[in-house]
């Protein structure tokens, strides 16, 4: 058990050591599940690894995990998700062969409709880092759609409001205003194009939305890459280890905005 003299809130504690994401801490907080010195913890407490007695379900907190970051081309079909309630398949089933060695958690979402780069990792506050809105991060998505383009290019170009539905993070639906990084033209005829979209907030199926908005039907939809970490030419349902300069741009992402 590695000690930390620098008390750490019980959610980031739980993320970094592998138990479980920080939204899922916070469910389990509540619950009573997890307890310091014997005692339930409450949302936002603080403890130090090594010298409080952290337990979860009754268990010691696990030894520090060795750090995996998977960069996964997600098929469509797939729930990016840990488990699934309806039984439908889920995207860590395909890195089972990483996942018998550790719990591996997708950062962000893609759509069960949608394609492409999904990154999975062990580490907390680096998955805190690529998902966070407060970070800037962009993400890239190729998307294939029908309609009149050359009216809605102009209208994706703008602040567009969406709304929260389907998203089960809020209680009632809310409405968000949305600006594309950018937008480019990469294929058009006749009433179908390819189009090149850049975004940076990551709201609940933000580029379907802003799409609908502007009259658009999409077709098919894929996420290529996350920043500066492209998806290249990896294979559908294939996944491989982020490379340290991978790793490295992104992790410097976090550290420019502190």
């Amino acid at each position: 058990m590695i000690v930390n003299s620098k008390p750490e809130r019980i959610q980031k504690i739980l993320s970094v050591y592998g138990v479980a994401s920080r939204r899922e801490a916070e469910r389990m907080i509540p619950e009573g599940r997890i307890k310091i010195n014997d005692i339930p913890a409450v949302l936002g407490q603080t403890a130090i690894v090594g010298v409080d007695d952290i337990t979860i379900d009754g268990k010691p907190l696990p030894s520090l995990n060795k750090l995996y970051y998977i960069m996964l081309n997600k098929p469509r079909g797939y729930v990016t998700s840990m488990n699934d309630d309806l039984g439908r398949k889920v995207v860590t089933e395909l890195v089972t062969d990483i996942c018998d060695k550790t719990k591996l958690y997708p950062v962000g979402r893609l759509d069960i409709n949608s394609e492409g780069l999904l990154i999975l990792t062990n580490d907390g506050q680096f998955a805190n880092t690529v998902m966070h809105p407060r970070y800037g991060l962009t993400k890239t998505y190729e998307v294939h759609v029908r309609g009149d383009i050359n009216s809605a290019i102009n209208k994706l170009k703008r602040p567009i409001e969406i709304d929260s539905q389907n998203n089960r993070s809020f209680s009632k639906n809310e409405v968000f205003t949305v600006k594309a990084v950018s937008v480019d033209l990469l294929k058009h005829s006749s009433n179908n194009a390819v189009i090149e979209i850049v975004i940076s907030e990551g709201r609940n199926k933000q580029v379907r939305k802003m799409c609908k908005f502007c009259g658009l039907d999409v077709l098919y939809l894929k996420r290529v890459a996350i920043g500066s970490v492209k998806l290249g030419n990896l294979p559908l349902g294939k996944w491989r280890h982020l490379s340290e300069a991978e790793i490295g741009a992104l992790s410097n992402n976090y550290r420019k905005v502190q």
